[in-house]
């Protein structure tokens, strides 16, 4: 692990200690935790942009998330996000 450090608004501070003693977790931990969810939503929503702008299938774009295929579809109903599924792609699959 490397250690890095980063100036955060107090307000940040606060609202991070105060979920640590709710969680009955250090800081770092916590830092750690919230980076984790973090990268992960930017992972699929980046990955659902190429997607929607027809840049990837979904296959690709659950690979670049580090998603399953089944959790890119979940994802894309959460997002409202159209299933593309073009004559082309139905031709392929017969």
């Amino acid at each position: 692990m490397r250690t890095t450090s980063v100036r955060l608004p107090e307000e940040y501070m606060e609202e991070i200690e105060e979920v640590c003693k709710l969680e009955g977790i250090d800081k770092g931990a916590m830092l750690r935790k919230l980076i984790d969810v973090a990268l992960n939503e930017y992972r699929i929503k980046r990955a659902l942009e190429q997607y929607r702008e027809g840049k990837m299938s979904l296959w690709k774009a659950a690979c670049v998330a580090k998603v399953t295929y089944r959790e890119a579809l979940e994802e894309l109903k959460k997002r409202n996000i159209p299933f593309q599924y073009g004559k082309e792609d139905l031709e392929m699959d017969i």
